[in-house]
């Protein structure tokens, strides 16, 4: 019920809802499915798809401060990006870019990045933004969603938030019940949390270190020991255990193979980074780890640059320079003109894609790109994915900036990626 005593769902247009679903199911499958139904890696696609058809990252995992210098964004630029958790697509827009445009496959993605530039619109003033996805954890986030955003809000997102999951829960509430808890991300961060204390030991307590050094000893006391145990050793074995961090088959089979020790060893190495290589007061990816929240009043501790009081006016103003579409990068690049474009940022979506897909997609970028246009993006391991895979008469219009993309993942805060990768178009490309 809302603060009036009225439903909160009203009216919900059920075709536009069944016609996203089947989209995202559709494009879900073209991106990930690689081998037969009927055997191990099919069954195991099949799986990834299932479970990332619903919400996946309530925040996303990639440090838009690194993506701002990478990108070099500002005024008179265009810029592609996949959607994800919309985190980033605001906090891009500080740059102050002329248009930026979100793709996504999931549609829950689709409608949280809608939600939130909605609430920029809309929410009156900057307190009541950051409870809504700040905090994220009060009832009057629900009477704030009734009265400002759900009269301004498209009827594809509406119908999506006022629907219920799986569990008979409605979508809308997450905001008022700890938003970051749910989603397959907030779901595989509780399940560590329970698994540590299973073995007696808190992951909070480490957001008590004041110090470097004290969480160098807070992470050795109370993470690395886990990392032994047989029950998490076995989990990390099983890719389906590690869906809930959006990693798909092709993905897994890429981390697991590069460093010994398997996958076990990777989550161990990018886990002490997370806490131990950036101070606290300025990792809110390491809070969301370890705390599995933001602060729960703004100005108390570090957040996304879009949630930050000094950006919301700039965030508020330029919300409309967004469009977010529910579809993939390369469907949207082709229907671009040339020469259209400045900037695009890829996420780890190329960890997905076999050769034809890689080709398809560096074909259009290179096509629609103008003059100095940079893309970004990540990968599980530490090598560019792209030599030997995409022609090098396409790749050859590009400079990889080696140095700059190992200096620039070094400080990722995120740090559960093995590289950064930048790209940018050679002059007369």
């Amino acid at each position: 019920m809302g603060a009036n005593g009225e439903s909160l769902s009203g009216h919900r247009p059920k075709k536009a809802a069944v016609e996203t679903r089947k989209a995202t199911r559709s494009g879900l499958r073209r991106a990930v499915h690689r081998h037969k139904g009927l055997s191990r890696k099919g069954v195991q696609e099949r799986l990834f798809t299932m479970a990332f058809r619903s919400l996946v990252y309530p925040q996303i995992w990639e440090d838009p401060v690194i993506d701002l210098e990478a990108l070099d964004l500002g005024p008179g630029h265009r810029l592609v990006t996949i959607a994800s958790g919309g985190c980033n697509v605001l906090s891009y827009l500080i740059a102050d870019p002329e248009r930026i445009t979100a793709v996504d496959l999931n549609r829950a993605h689709v409608a949280l990045t809608k939600l939130k530039l909605c609430a920029a619109r809309e929410l009156p003033d900057f307190e009541t933004y950051y409870r809504f996805f700040g905090a994220a954890d009060a009832k009057e986030n629900l009477a704030a969603y009734k009265r400002f955003i759900k009269p301004a809000l498209d009827d594809t997102s509406r119908a999506y938030w006022e629907s219920r999951d799986l569990l008979g829960r409605r979508r809308v509430r997450f905001f008022s019940r700890r938003f970051y808890r749910y989603g397959l991300l907030g779901t595989f961060i509780g399940t560590g949390h329970l698994i540590a204390r299973l073995h007696g030991r808190n992951p909070r307590r480490l957001l008590e270190a004041r110090t470097m050094a004290e969480q160098r000893a807070a992470y050795e006391e109370l993470i690395a020991p886990l990392f032994d145990k047989p029950l998490v050793r076995w989990l990390t074995r099983r890719p389906s255990a590690l869906y809930g961090l959006g990693i798909p088959p092709s993905q897994y089979d890429a981390l697991k193979g590069s460093g010994p020790g398997g996958m076990a060893r990777v989550l161990e190495e990018r886990l002490e980074r997370l806490a131990c290589d950036f101070p606290l007061a300025d990792n809110y990816f390491a809070w969301q780890a370890f705390g599995r929240s933001y602060a729960a009043e703004p100005d108390k501790g570090p957040v996304p640059p879009y949630l930050e009081r000094g950006n919301f006016d700039a965030v508020r103003a330029r919300a409309d320079r967004v469009k977010v579409e529910h579809m993939s990068y390369t469907e949207y690049l082709v229907g671009q003109p040339d020469a259209s474009l400045d900037r695009y940022v890829l996420l780890d979506a190329q960890d997905w894609m076999n050769d034809a897909d890689l080709t398809g997609l560096w074909s259009e970028i290179t096509r629609t790109a103008r003059q100095g246009a940079r893309v970004i993006f990540r990968t599980a391991g530490e090598e560019t994915i792209l030599p030997g895979r995409v022609p090098d008469q396409i790749l050859s219009r590009w400079h990889y900036e080696a140095e700059r993309s190992s200096a620039l993942g070094k400080r990722d805060r995120s740090s559960i990626y093995g590289a950064f990768h930048l790209y940018q178009l050679k002059d007369g490309g």
